[in-house]
């Protein structure tokens, strides 16, 4: 009797904490919009506390402190998206152009094919490529603009953040016995969050002005607004590096022509076979905690949930659930779940 209760308990707690589950992934969905944004200020304050610290170290005021970095960011900030925006602001109005060169690049595209013997009277390449291959390198471009929109929202939320960290420890201390324990925690979870960042920040970095240099020789137009865009889908897992390639691969080959298309798939694969596989591992070690699979579901799981800053992100909010996993005896099994092999 007591062994049928203990498993009928059992069986509910189970059933509990999938309904609990349920509900929480369904109110972040719905809040998305407000709770992505509150994510990405707090994880660019995670970023920010560690140059803070050290200029509060040399004798400069917490306050002033702050400022300095914010006023870094926000200056480094602007340079690019005064930079990207020029290069956005020119190619909505050379788009005509474009398309104009696309018709006449595959034209001598398919006369070439038409000579070697080849069938391609029914094929609707041109059009197809007019309307999604140029629409998607729109959509790319309109999407920086959108970020840099949205980010005075999520600035001023790192402001407020930033100015309440000296007093969260005060509070964090007054609101739980064992403070020190869920500090160690907690700071295990930002010390891993801040190296991951660090790393991929860096590693994004030399991609991007690997990929804009190079097409910069090429003769792409716009390079500096490729390597952006290079530099932020580096933070994308796995498909990140694909998604940053296929804007400037179209431009190539509407722009010059299939010889392009060919140096500029080759200058992405080479920089992400570099960095991405090459420096990157060597400086990122077994760090992250994660098995490869569990960064693929991730990937999908908080790109569903919170859309392509989900994406961004989905490496340290799965990396911090891990961590907070591993503190209770009873989901530690999970933890390990989501961890590699060895």
């Amino acid at each position: 009797m007591n062994s049928n209760i203990q498993k009928s308990a059992g069986n509910n707690a189970i059933l509990v904490t999938m309904a609990a589950f349920v509900i929480v992934v369904a109110g972040l969905k719905v809040a998305a919009p407000i709770v992505a944004e509150f994510l990405l200020a707090l994880f660019i304050s995670v970023v920010c506390i560690p140059p803070i610290k050290w200029l509060v170290n040399k004798k400069m005021p917490q306050g002033f402190a702050i400022v300095v970095v914010l006023l870094s960011v926000l200056f480094f900030l602007a340079f690019v998206g005064y930079l990207v925006g020029d290069s956005i602001q020119s190619f909505s109005a050379n788009k005509a152009l474009y398309s104009a060169k696309l018709d006449e690049n595959l034209s001598g595209l398919f006369a070439w094919v038409s000579d070697k013997g080849l069938p391609i009277d029914g094929l609707q390449i041109p059009a197809l490529i007019d309307q999604y291959g140029l629409a998607l390198v729109s959509r790319v471009v309109g999407g920086l603009n959108y970020i840099f929109q949205e980010f005075f929202i999520i600035f001023l939320s790192v402001i407020f953040i930033l100015a309440e960290m000296s007093s969260f420890p005060v509070k964090f201390a007054r609101a739980f016995s064992n403070s020190q324990d869920k500090m160690i925690h907690i700071n295990r979870i930002l010390e891993k969050i801040r190296h991951y960042l660090a790393i991929k920040t860096a590693a994004s970095l030399l991609t991007g002005f690997i990929v804009s240099m190079s097409l910069f020789f090429i003769g792409i137009d716009y390079p500096f607004l490729w390597g952006m865009l290079t530099f932020l889908l580096n933070y994308i897992p796995n498909i990140g590096s694909i998604i940053a390639a296929i804007p400037p691969v179209i431009l190539a080959f509407v722009q010059i022509g299939p010889a392009a298309v060919a140096w500029t798939a080759i200058t992405f694969v080479a920089a992400n076979m570099f960095v991405g596989n090459f420096l990157e591992p060597k400086f990122m070690g077994k760090m992250l905690g994660l098995s490869t699979f569990v960064v693929f579901l991730s990937l999908i799981f908080w790109g569903w949930i919170f859309g392509s800053v989900g994406m961004f992100l989905s490496v340290p909010l799965t990396m911090t659930i891990k961590i907070a996993l591993e503190t209770s005896p009873s989901t530690e099994w999970l933890a390990i779940m989501l961890g590699p092999e060895d």
